[in-house]
């Protein structure tokens, strides 16, 4: 099984988005959410290749690819290195946010 990993920026929004969706939408939401964050962090333990590669990165050195949740609201954008078998997350992108945006966020 691989190893996941959040980049400490990716973790931060992530824990900030379920905050707001606590506030605003309520706790069953916020719920629903870390639930399915869950299921996917899941998957890649033991499929960290299962997603598609991210079409907005497919012109960097590394392999990023990306899954939607939160509604399909955001993505969760993650990279594997199968030297290490570590799943490194490294973003979570609002998809209503300008995709160049996604691109400065991440740097390699």
């Amino acid at each position: 099984m691989a190893v996941v990993k959040w980049k400490a920026q990716a973790y931060r929004l992530f824990n900030e988005y379920v905050e707001l969706a606590r506030m605003d939408y309520g706790q069953k939401t916020a719920e629903r959410w870390l639930y399915e964050a869950d299921e996917i962090i899941s998957r890649l333990q033991r499929f960290p290749e299962s997603y598609t590669p991210e079409p907005l990165l497919k012109e960097r050195k590394r392999k990023y690819r990306s899954c939607r949740l939160m509604g399909r609201r955001f993505r969760l954008v993650y990279y594997y290195n199968p030297n290490t078998n570590i799943v490194r997350i490294v973003d979570l992108w609002d998809t209503r946010m300008n995709p160049e945006t996604l691109m400065k966020r991440v740097r390699i």
